[in-house]
């Protein structure tokens, strides 16, 4: 509202507080209007607006606070949650490696007949050419034709299966064969491993194309990886059979296909859980019996 300018009858002005432009110019006019007055003037104008700053930061403070509290409980909330989903992600599940099939190349002729009637702990077949030896520790079985031609299977790992190779080739030596260990790789891995859970198959081969499942003929599915290259047979109980080329990817196959399959998860039953730990007495039962020391220095 503007102010009413000021008549000649005495009667008093109509102002709301603020100064009229006549009052303005008669106070520059007079004498008593000092520079130091309007200094004094702009002065307290400033102190309040400083004032009127100051209190609108305070009003605005107990609003923004909360915010922040808010936001930080977010975030404090989202990593705890971070942290939880990666603790559920990588759970402890051990792998058992129940077989390593290796073969490898003595680089001479074999009489099997010759080795099955002076030989150790061995057996001949005729009919498929193919003489079979075992060792005690570790405890293996070498099968082997007359090409030089030798496979080994039954170790628990790879150190074991080059170990058991290198003494089926060394009773070769000791019976009169001019033997080479040459050529030897490892040609197969069987693992198994427990899941913490169950396992919906029917829903998992629904999602999956990759997997093969025919319940009138094995009870598990099969799923194939490319990479790495394995086969796994997945049962309802949790339990996981693979067959890969190397340990290495046995462990690869494991960690890939586990969060495929969490998500077809379910709580195990009882007779799952006996099932299981049934399958894991036998396992450490058969590799104490591999470890049993050995007397014999030919075997």
């Amino acid at each position: 509202m503007a102010a009413v300018v000021q008549g000649s009858n005495g009667m008093k002005p109509l102002q709301n507080g603020s100064l009229s432009h006549l009052d303005v110019n008669q106070m520059i006019k007079s004498e008593d209007c000092s520079p130091k007055q309007h200094g004094n003037l702009l002065q307290s104008s400033g102190v309040t607006a400083m004032n009127s700053m100051s209190h609108a930061e305070i009003k605005t403070e107990p609003h923004d606070q909360p915010h922040d509290q808010y936001y930080s409980q977010q975030q404090q909330m989202l990593a705890d949650a971070a942290g939880t989903s990666a603790v559920e992600e990588e759970p402890e599940i051990d792998i058992h490696i129940n077989n390593v099939v290796c073969s490898f190349s003595v680089r001479c002729h074999l009489n099997l007949r010759q080795i099955a009637l002076s030989g150790k702990h061995v057996e001949f077949r005729r009919e498929t050419g193919m003489l079979m030896m075992k060792l005690r520790k570790p405890y293996t079985t070498a099968s082997m034709w007359s090409s030089g031609k030798v496979t080994c299977t039954g170790a628990t790992s790879e150190a074991a299966s080059r170990i058991a190779a290198r003494r089926f080739a060394r009773c070769l030596q000791k019976l009169g064969f001019k033997c080479r260990f040459t050529n030897y790789r490892v040609v197969n891995v069987l693992g198994t491993c427990s899941m913490p859970f169950a396992i919906k198959i029917t829903p998992f081969t629904e999602r999956h194309r990759e997997a093969q499942y025919e319940p009138e003929l094995h009870p598990g599915v099969t799923y194939k990886l490319k990479n790495p290259k394995a086969t796994l047979k997945i049962f309802s109980t949790g339990s996981i059979t693979i067959t890969a080329p190397s340990v290495s990817d046995v462990q690869r196959a494991v960690e890939t296909i586990y969060p495929l399959v969490y998500e077809f998860r379910k709580e195990k039953t009882k007779e799952d859980v006996a099932m299981a730990q049934l399958e894991k007495k036998k396992y450490h039962h058969s590799s104490a019996g591999s470890d049993c020391d050995d007397n014999d220095n030919d075997v």
